[in-house]
């Protein structure tokens, strides 16, 4: 006989050899005593990389960050009761922006349910519509076939990557002891599993019908935040400059800067198109749209005038049109279709449609960059940056300007939360190697625990403090008598005091020329530093 810790051990750890036979490499564990099996399974397991983190929230968002640079599922592990809800505002920016997340809640067995055990609530649907997959396992039993745990572990893997990539739940129950009673052998890795995701082709029949349409008609191409892929960049240019149109990027569409050509690139659109008589020049005939919902409204409504042609080009099951606009949606990846629709070569639009918005982004470029262009002029090559919500990413779509130096932008534009952003900035580190997280002052607060996790590694966090919620100066509620209370929000947070709390370096900057000098030192220093800049 088999005593009931070591079985519940030898399940867990035939399951996360599964996991990591499919390809996953991060756990992030938050401590617990019914999770005990998993997490000593995961501690124990060659190959997984573990990071254990106190907070069940920043824990969930930490392994946001590694599963957007990595587009590998991570592990999320916390214990029985109210841990795995503090989950649910990740799980949902993990759904919305398609992000892998495998989400690991443990359970008490079903004869300790609905009989007021303590810390035993209904796990199973704490996260609705939010997970692909849900999967309620029973309680290890003796003479389990490991193979089966380890090929359910590799088709959850596909769940969360494939065909829409996001969070899985498993809910899984053990009974106590908890602590194996006996030495088992040693987590080994099994061989590779395989998952190969399709790369979805358009139909020839569409592309020549959508090449037929635009061909020598006036257009743009729209790029909102799109997964990154080698060659996307410099196919989707290369069709702009056959087409001569515009292509309006975003900062997270990640075409604003690198090598690729950048010639018919526009980044400087949330200026001029709040120019009423800039706009009423341009009269697209069509729009061919990559990647999420614009993030301004000069962009949004925009796109919300009428065209012949509205296309959509999604690989995903997901529906982007808040506009209402939409007369084509294509299937198919977007580096496929752009070398699908290079190849029918369409007609280019009319002479002088491109140098028209090439003219209004030479005159909006003389618009001054503020501490955006600081932010951008200093950073290496190869830089991650995390951009928080609220104002911090449209100034940067406004002001972030473009060049050769390549550089990776990332955020959580998925729900657009102010919560967790630290801790999935600093998930993004544990991956790329270092992160520069510009953040508003509230955004920071709202997450101050994230920053635990910025020990030993190469993370920049810059506050922007401008008392509040600055974001609300510029929408309708400013004029509200309330408004100082119940939306500006001025906080009296001392950042210095959470800097020293954490161990983390701490320079104030009043000016973009401090800020400047100490973001070089922080840059030229490494480990984990909090900028504050003061823009009051």
């Amino acid at each position: 006989m088999i005593d009931t810790g070591t079985l519940s051990l030898l399940w867990s750890q035939a399951m996360v050899a599964g996991f990591v036979a499919a390809g996953t490499t991060h756990a992030v564990i938050s401590p617990g005593s019914r999770s005990t099996p998993l997490a000593l399974a995961m501690l124990r397991q060659s190959g997984l990389q573990c990071t254990v983190a106190v907070d069940e929230r920043s824990a969930a968002f930490f392994a946001l960050g590694i599963a957007k640079v990595s587009r590998r599922p991570a592990l999320v592990l916390a214990t029985s009761g109210t841990a795995p809800a503090n989950w649910l505002p990740a799980v949902i920016e993990a759904s919305q922006s398609g992000v892998p997340l495998i989400l690991l809640s443990a359970d008490r067995p079903p004869e300790l349910q609905a009989c007021g055990a303590n810390q035993t609530i209904d796990q199973m649907d704490l996260f609705g519509s939010h997970v692909r997959a849900r999967h309620a396992l029973g309680t290890p039993a003796e003479g389990f076939d490991p193979g089966y745990l380890q090929r359910l572990a590799a088709r959850i893997s596909e769940q969360a990557i494939w065909p829409h990539p996001g969070p899985v739940h498993i809910n899984q129950p053990f009974r106590e002891p908890l602590v194996p009673g006996q030495e088992t052998a040693a987590s080994s890795r099994l061989e590779r599993i395989v998952i190969s995701r399709p790369e979805l082709q358009p139909s020839p029949d569409d592309i020549r019908e959508l090449s037929d349409r635009i061909a020598g008609r006036p257009g743009i191409i729209v790029c909102g935040e799109t997964p990154l892929r080698n060659g996307y960049a410099d196919a989707l240019t290369a069709l702009a400059a056959r087409l001569d149109c515009p292509i309006l990027a975003e900062p997270l569409s990640n075409l604003r800067f690198g090598r690729h050509k950048r010639s018919h690139v526009c980044v400087r659109y949330n200026t001029w198109l709040s120019d009423p008589r800039a706009v009423q020049e341009l009269n697209p005939d069509w729009v061919l749209r990559f990647g999420t919902v614009p993030v301004t409204r000069h962009l949004q409504a925009f796109l919300g005038n009428r065209v012949a042609v509205h296309a959509l080009i999604e690989p995903w099951p997901r529906w982007t049109d808040p506009m209402q606009r939409l007369t084509h949606v294509l299937r198919a990846d977007p580096l496929a279709f752009c070398q699908a629709l290079l190849a029918v070569a369409p007609d280019p639009a009319p002479d002088g449609w491109h140098a028209t918005f090439a003219n209004l982004e030479a005159a909006a470029s003389q618009v001054g960059t503020g501490h955006i262009g600081v932010l951008v002029d200093e950073l290496p090559a190869n830089s991650a940056v995390f951009i928080g919500n609220s104002l911090a990413i449209r100034e940067l779509d406004t002001h972030s300007g473009s060049s050769d130096n390549p550089l990776l932008f990332f955020g959580n534009r998925g729900a657009s939360g102010i919560d967790g952003n630290i801790s999935t900035a600093i998930g993004i580190a544990a991956v790329h190697g270092r992160v520069v997280a510009l953040l508003g002052d509230l955004t920071c607060q709202h997450d101050l625990g994230g920053l635990a996790l910025a020990q030993g590694r190469d993370a920049i966090i810059v506050a922007v403090n401008n008392g509040g919620g600055g974001i609300f100066d510029h929408l309708p509620q400013a004029d509200l008598p309330e408004f100082e209370q119940g939306w500006r929000t001025p906080q009296q947070i001392e950042f210095k005091h959470a800097a020293l709390t954490f161990g983390m370096a701490y320079e104030r900057a009043s000016d973009c020329d401090i800020y400047r000098a100490a973001l070089r030192q922080a840059l030229a220093a490494g480990g984990p530093q909090l900028i504050e800049l003061c823009l009051r």
